[in-house]
């Protein structure tokens, strides 16, 4: 599933672009991702009814459907229809699988848990931007959506085969209304909501914007390729020892803090980089991605140290993070380009990093084995 999406994420924003005739393409993100909330807002209800394995298979066979929309369609509005439906599917079916993951998950060891299953995901992204880059330019988009109709076929036949015994449902009866109560009486879990939204916010700049601003400076799709790939390389080497690291010597707290304070650095500096040398620009991307890949394992491992698999409605809404961030980020970017350059937008994204810190500095930290030890 990470090598499929890898394939998309990184040139869905052009692909909107040349549909729509513009670079100002945060308005299909945000509608995309209002539907994708409303979704998750009300998943638990749906659990509870089809079960998790289902919603999973429903969810992996809707994105084959539009994955073949899309290798019949070009570049148009009704390309983007499909795409956007694309987005809500594929992202229901991560949530889903997050959901049946924190099943068979011990709290105690959630930041070892969190980092293989994420270090296994980010193993998949890790060639998934070159290969795409390469696909784009020799078979236009046709070529990046055939690969995913293949491999989200065989994620499907994979899953009936490996998820069939874990169609456990949700018992409880819970109106989203009832959820946010729940919610807002767990401090903490709206703490770590905001850091994962901080998180969801830079992706969502990252991942819109980068490869267009690159482009307009006159990068190749090519080079662009290799510089995402060097830049993906601390999600597979970072993550596991620090999920290790977080449940036997340290606890989440201090090593959330470092991760904000280098995305809100690195971030910033890219808005002053006035060279367009490969070197350069992968040098500075990977280090955003250190404090990135720093924050995803340690938000999730607090996370799910606050909870058991059977809070499924609690995990929908911690996952709604993701939608919240690219509708902000896309309502608030899509303003913003119409009187200011498009690098203005990493410095958007370096504000709202630090505007973490102090959620972060007041977060009651889990303890570590080493202490409980003691």
């Amino acid at each position: 599933m990470g090598f499929s999406q890898a394939m998309l994420v990184y040139v869905m924003a052009y692909y909107f672009k040349i549909a729509a005739g513009t670079e100002d393409v945060g308005l299909f993100y945000f509608v995309s991702y209002v539907i994708l909330l409303i979704a998750l807002l009300n998943l638990h209800k749906i659990i509870r009814i089809l079960g998790k394995s289902n919603v999973f298979y429903f969810s992996v066979i809707a994105s084959i459907v539009f994955s073949f929309l899309l290798v019949l369609s070009t570049p148009s509005f009704w390309g983007i229809a499909v795409l956007m439906l694309y987005i809500i599917s594929i992202n229901l079916a991560w949530v889903t699988l997050d959901v049946i993951l924190e099943s068979f998950s011990a709290d105690s060891r959630s930041g070892r848990i969190r980092g293989l299953h994420l270090t296994v995901i980010n193993a998949g992204y890790l060639i998934g931007p070159f290969l795409s880059t390469s696909i784009l330019e020799k078979y236009d988009f046709q070529g990046i959506f055939s690969f995913l109709l293949i491999f989200n076929s065989l994620i499907l036949v994979f899953s009936l085969v490996g998820l069939r015994n874990v169609n456990h449902r949700f018992n409880v009866r819970l109106r989203t209304r009832d959820l946010l109560k729940k919610v807002f009486s767990k401090k903490d879990i709206l703490k770590v909501y905001y850091l994962a939204f901080t998180l969801d916010f830079f992706y969502a700049i990252a991942l819109i914007y980068t490869s267009i601003y690159l482009l307009d400076r006159g990068v190749s799709w090519i080079q662009i390729g290799t510089i995402f790939t060097i830049m993906l390389i601390p999600f597979v080497v970072l993550q596991y020892p620090i999920g290790f690291l977080a449940d036997k010597k340290l606890g989440e707290k201090e090593l959330l803090i470092f991760s904000i304070i280098f995305i809100s650095v690195s971030s910033g500096m890219i808005y002053f980089i006035g060279s367009n040398k490969i070197w350069i620009w992968s040098l500075v991307l990977f280090s955003t991605r250190i404090g990135a890949a720093m924050l995803e394992v340690l938000r999730d491992s607090y996370f799910y140290k606050k909870i058991d698999g059977r809070d499924v409605d609690l995990i929908n809404f911690f996952r709604t993070s993701m939608p919240v961030g690219y509708i902000l980020a896309a309502g608030i970017s899509f303003p913003l380009l119409l009187f200011f350059p498009i690098k203005t937008v990493f410095i958007l994204v370096s504000l709202v990093a630090l505007s973490a810190l102090i959620p972060a500095f007041k977060i009651v930290d889990n303890k570590c084995e080493k202490e409980l030890e003691a």
